[in-house]
């Protein structure tokens, strides 16, 4: 009995040892001005952020009340206890960030409710010319389910999103070898792209690395091929290539369709845009802008390239550290 006590005592300490590094990584590593104070509005923890931007912040001192409201910004505190102590969350926004990302959280929301209206309308059609005389239950059947899938599709991509700009999807923790990824990825598109009369093509050495989580590639990779897919063209080839140079790891995603019109290019990783041709298909108008923040948040950037006949190419460029 002692020994089972002690074991899970052991356990018990463990895990709230696991817990209280955690919660210092948390705020460690928040991209947010963030800090921490005791009853006496001490700092306990704070942000990395937090001690770049505040003067005068250091653990054990008193909170910089001056610094924290400088140049107009808004101390925002949450008070709180933990195991009989008070302590104080202090999130400190840059003047204007508050409403700045009202603004875009309100235009996200419209965005988002404008696009469920298209397959929630065609739905409702499809259920209302069921009750028509000689309507095929089947292929009315077939034509809803479809819709459901493109509104399936939409809400997890936005959830993504959602993820991404939180912080709460880890991009990158490490680096790990791109090729089974890809391999994996590609097998699963093929038959898709068959149908669409795409041929995927697959360029990468089997030692190329990249400094992402294994996910966060598979997203990156699925999103651009699927993009071909969807609008290249039939009897394109899509390439998918992975070179590495002195100063960066590079992927480069290209087609040789139809390509897309100089004025549309720079608005390609926009949420929820879509060129004309576009509009036609049943794509959610957020996978080239999860690629970009996917690939910013790790520290890369991406730029794309196009005109008219001329094909598709995305360049993603990862610095090496």
């Amino acid at each position: 009995m002692r020994l089972r006590r002690r074991a899970e005592a052991a356990d018990d300490l463990a895990q709230l040892q696991l817990e209280a590094a955690r919660a210092h990584h948390l705020v460690e590593e928040s991209r947010e001005i963030l800090v921490v104070l005791d009853r006496d509005r001490r700092v306990i923890a704070a942000s990395r952020r937090a001690r770049e931007s505040l003067e005068g912040l250091a653990d054990g001192a008193p909170f910089p009340e001056a610094a924290a409201q400088a140049g107009g910004r808004t101390p925002l505190e949450v008070t709180y206890s933990v195991d009989g102590r008070q302590e104080t969350l202090v999130y400190v926004s840059a003047a204007g960030e508050v409403a700045a990302y009202e603004e875009l959280r309100a235009g996200f929301t419209a965005a988002v409710s404008h696009e469920l209206r298209t397959p929630l309308a065609r739905l409702l059609a499809l259920l209302e010319s069921a009750s028509l005389p000689g309507a095929d239950p089947q292929v009315l059947i077939a034509d809803a389910r479809d819709e459901v899938d493109r509104i399936r599709e939409l809400i997890d991509d936005v959830l993504f999103v959602s993820e991404l700009e939180s912080g709460r999807a880890v991009v990158s923790l490490g680096s790990i070898r791109a090729l089974p990824v890809l391999e994996a990825v590609f097998a699963e598109l093929t038959p898709t792209a068959e149908r669409a009369g795409i041929r995927l093509k697959l360029e990468c050495a089997p030692g190329f690395a990249v400094p992402l989580r294994q996910r966060m590639l598979q997203v990156i990779a699925q999103n651009l091929a699927v993009n071909a897919i969807r609008y290249a063209g039939d009897g394109s080839t899509f390439t998918f290539t992975c070179r590495e140079d002195d100063r960066a790891y590079v992927i480069v995603a290209e087609d040789d369709g139809v390509g897309v019109a100089r004025e549309d290019v720079p608005r390609l990783f926009e949420r929820f845009y879509r060129s004309d041709r576009a509009r036609a298909s049943r794509g959610t108008g957020l996978g080239l802008a999860i690629v970009k923040h996917i690939i910013t948040a790790a520290g890369g950037t991406v730029e794309a390239r196009s005109a008219p006949g001329a094909g598709l190419r995305i360049d993603c460029r990862f610095p090496r550290r």
